[in-house]
C-alpha cells in the first residue's frame, strides 16, 4: 500500500491488551478499597502503574510514527475527529454536573423550603448555599474573590501564553516555542498548587467536605474534576514540552501541540462556567 495515498496500518499491538490488564486491576482495586479489603490499594496501586507504562509506551509509539513520516492527510483527519469527539464526550461530562447543580439550586431546594413540605422540614429555610434539610452541622461557602479569582487569572492566563506558542511554532521560532510552552507548564501547576490549599483551607477552615450536603457534594464533584482535567492536561502539556526539546513538530504538521491545546483551551472555559456558578452566584 502506498503511504503517500494510503491509510497507515500498524502491526498488531500489544498495547490493548496491557490496558485491558490495568483496567482489570484497577476495577478490583476499586471494589477492594471501597469494601476495605487489605489488598484493594496494592491492586489499585498495580492497575495505575500499569496504566501510567501504557500511556508512556503508547503515545511514545504513535509519537515515533507521526515523526517517522507514517501519518499523512487521512491520518490528520482521523486525529482531529477523533480529538473533537473526546473533547465533546468531555463537555457532556461536565454539562450533566452543571445540570446536577442547577436542579438543586433551581428546582429541588426550593421545592424542599415550600410550604407543602413544611411538615417534614419545618426549620428549612431553603436558598442557595445550603446542605439541605437534615443538616446540622453548619459549614462556611467558598468565597469568590480570594483563591478562585488567582486561579481565574492563572487559567487565562495560560490560555494566552499557549497560544503565544503556538504562533511561535508557526512561525518556527523554538526558542519562543520552549519558553511559553514552560510558562504555560508552570501555571497550571501553580493552579494545581492553589487548588490543593484551597481544599484544605475548606475542611480546615470552613467545615466544608464532601459531607456537607448538597453544597458540599456538588462543590467537591466539580472542582475535584476540573482539578482531574488540570492535572491530565499539565501532563500533556509537559510531554509536549518534551517532545519539543527533541525537535518534534514542524510549522506545517504539528496536530500532537494542537490536540493539546484544544483540550487546555476546553478546561480553561470549563472553569470559567464553575467560577460564575459555583463561586460568584
Amino acid at each position: 500500500m502506498s503511504q503517500g495515498t494510503g491509510y497507515y496500518v500498524p502491526s498488531p499491538s500489544k498495547w490493548p491488551i496491557i490496558g485491558s490488564t490495568a483496567l482489570l486491576f484497577m476495577a478490583f482495586g476499586v471494589v477492594g478499597t471501597v469494601n476495605k479489603i487489605p489488598l484493594g490499594y496494592g491492586v489499585l496501586i498495580t492497575g495505575l502503574v500499569i496504566l501510567a507504562y501504557l500511556l508512556y509506551g503508547w503515545f511514545r509509539e504513535v509519537a515515533l510514527e507521526s515523526e517517522a513520516g507514517k501519518y499523512k492527510a487521512q491520518e490528520d483527519k482521523s486525529f482531529r475527529w477523533s480529538m473533537g469527539w473526546f473533547i465533546f464526550s468531555e463537555v457532556m461530562f461536565f454539562a450533566s454536573f452543571f445540570g446536577a447543580l442547577f436542579y438543586m439550586r433551581v428546582l429541588s431546594v426550593p421545592e424542599l423550603a415550600d410550604a407543602e413540605h413544611e411538615l417534614l422540614w419545618p426549620d428549612f429555610a431553603g436558598g442557595w448555599p445550603t446542605a439541605g434539610p437534615g443538616f446540622d452541622e453548619k459549614f462556611t461557602p467558598m468565597g469568590a474573590w480570594g483563591i478562585p479569582a488567582i486561579n481565574t487569572a492563572l487559567l487565562l492566563t495560560s490560555g494566552v501564553t499557549l497560544t503565544l506558542a503556538h504562533w511561535a511554532l508557526k512561525k518556527n521560532d523554538r526558542g519562543a516555542l520552549k519558553l511559553w510552552l514552560l510558562a504555560t507548564i508552570a501555571l497550571g501547576i501553580t493552579f494545581l498548587g492553589f487548588q490543593i490549599y484551597e481544599y484544605g483551607h475548606a475542611y480546615a477552615d470552613l467545615n466544608l467536605k464532601m459531607t456537607s450536603g448538597a453544597y458540599g457534594s456538588t462543590f467537591f464533584m466539580l472542582t475535584g474534576f476540573h482539578g482531574f482535567h488540570v492535572t491530565v492536561g499539565t501532563i500533556m502539556l509537559i510531554a509536549t514540552f518534551f517532545r519539543c526539546l527533541n525537535g518534534h513538530f514542524t510549522p506545517e504538521r504539528h496536530f500532537g501541540f494542537e490536540g493539546v491545546a484544544w483540550y487546555w483551551h476546553f478546561v480553561d472555559v470549563v472553569w470559567l462556567g464553575l467560577f460564575i456558578f459555583v463561586y460568584l452566584l
